[in-house]
């Protein structure tokens, strides 16, 4: 009995002992020598809890800042790092004084201690972050926290798995195609040249913490008339999905910098997953689209959750203006749950919309929901943007319709909104039923029995959001108190 009661006891601290060690990890990934552009306004270091400071090496990435009509490329800083438990981050500045920091997104409610040029903070789970000093949006460090990888293989000699390994890669005539059944795992501390292509394949994985992308413009990704795919944790520019079924994108993150530099956009394609993804796009970060390109057929059960978006121009979120005009086609159970939006800058009126849903070529738009959005300070823009509208640049005809739309616990804080718009083209192409549930704007809620609105207003007028002609059944209502 002695005996089974000490081996008892040892299993217990065995277990107890383990348990400690696995809540508490950390990974850092050190950076190619040669053939990559490192950036050194910043100096990363992260440790575990009462154990030693590791450096974490800092990229260049580009960005794009829209100057009057004038786009101009800038490069921030990018960097990169695995833990499970707590860590301790500290981020010093090299190019001056600090007068103030900031980690957003806000609402992870991380305020940094100032120690001389240091911004210490501590994170307790993985995050996409965005660290910037004295206000400086486009020299920002991009630190991307992840969890610790349990994608890494345990065996590098596997006929299904094309391994990269730290380093710099180049992929001839800068391509890749997979076929069937492939797992691409790019290492941490891994850059890969090139775009890799799931293209009439089923049953393949993209996985990693490297970088993989062209060294001009272009996607890193590209998933095309394909079933079940997994793309988990990389760092890329755009990740476009036509033509394809069961697709998911987990933990990847992509900023791109020049024109038409869109971030994840889906074509004709259903039951995709984006979940804890970060955009910085220097075009619109995630559409949903019918027809376009050679990708045919409309689009169902398409979810983005537990994400950032940033759009440094264009739209956040932007659905429906392509389409089959001669063959109309439904956009339908689309999920956008649990995102924080860091900006939008757009000067044209006709393209403005943190969510925007413009419908064009006889589309139909319907069952989408936006739910647990925050909404920062954009540069420029409108809140919301629902429109069936014929743009003769981009469309054959106007929309069908846009209905059964629902926006639930949407919140901004900001000061540089335009007015929002809700509006139908004619008595046959309508947008009905939308309604909106605890919409707050700067921390009022909005809705039709609020006290101080006169009864002759329009609820949206107390939000800036004018509902237009061709509008049927626009509620707004309060569910729950602070």
């Amino acid at each position: 009995m002695k005996l089974k009661k000490v081996l008892f006891i040892g299993c217990i601290l065995s277990l107890s002992i383990h348990t400690i060690f696995s809540q508490n990890q950390l990974t850092v990934y050190p950076a190619p020598k040669e053939d990559v552009e490192m950036k050194n306004d910043f100096t990363v270091k992260v440790r575990e809890v009462g154990k030693d400071w590791q450096n974490v090496d800092t990229y260049s990435v580009k960005v794009d800042e829209v100057r009057g009509i004038r786009h101009h490329v800038e490069k921030a800083s990018l960097a990169y790092f695995d833990f499970e438990g707590e860590v301790e981050v500290s981020v010093t500045y090299n190019n001056g004084k600090v007068d103030s920091g900031k980690v957003r997104p806000v609402s992870y409610d991380i305020t940094p201690a100032i120690d001389n040029n240091s911004l210490l903070f501590k994170l307790d789970r993985p995050r996409n972050l965005s660290v910037e000093v004295n206000g400086d949006i486009f020299h920002n460090l991009h630190l991307f926290a992840n969890p610790i990888d349990k994608n890494k293989p345990k065996k590098i000699k596997d006929k299904n798995l094309i391994y990269f390994g730290p380093g710099v890669h180049q992929l001839p005539s800068d391509s890749l195609m997979l076929t069937s059944g492939k797992t691409v795992y790019i290492a941490g501390g891994a850059v890969v040249y090139g775009c890799i292509y799931a293209k009439n394949v089923e049953d393949v994985k993209i996985l990693g913490r490297g970088r993989i992308h062209p060294r001009g413009r272009g996607a890193g990704v590209a998933v095309a008339n394909a079933k079940n795919v997994a793309v988990d944790g990389i760092i890329t520019t755009q990740v476009p999905i036509g033509g394809s079924d069961g697709v998911t994108i987990t933990n990847v993150k992509a900023i791109s910098s020049y024109g038409w530099g869109d971030g994840m956009n889906v074509f004709a394609s259903n039951n995709v997953l984006y979940d804890g993804v970060f955009c910085r796009n220097s075009d619109d970060c995630t559409t949903v689209y019918g027809k376009r390109f050679e990708y045919t057929g409309g689009c169902k059960n398409i979810t983005m959750q537990n994400s950032t978006l940033w759009a440094d121009v264009a739209h956040p979120i932007f659905i429906g203006i392509h389409g089959n005009t001669d063959d109309p086609e439904v956009l339908e159970n689309l999920n956008y749950v649990n995102i924080d939006i860091l900006d939008h800058k757009e000067k044209q009126l006709n393209y403005q919309g943190c969510m925007s849903i413009n419908a064009g070529d006889n589309n139909t738009i319907r069952n989408v929901r936006f739910e647990d959005i925050r909404v920062e300070n954009f540069r420029q823009g409108q809140l919301v943007n629902l429109r069936i509208f014929y743009n003769e640049k981009y469309c054959t005809a106007p929309g069908m319709g846009i209905e059964d739309i629902s926006f639930k616990n949407i919140s901004y804080n900001g000061d540089n909104a335009n007015v929002s718009i809700i509006e139908g083209y004619n008595e046959s192409r309508k947008v009905r039923n939308i309604s909106f549930e605890n919409l707050k704007i700067n921390g009022k809620y909005i809705y039709d029995e609020m006290p101080d609105k006169p009864k002759w207003y329009h609820t949206g007028d107390m939000a800036d959001i004018y509902v237009g002609p061709h509008v049927e059944n626009v509620t707004f209502t309060k569910t729950h108190e602070d």
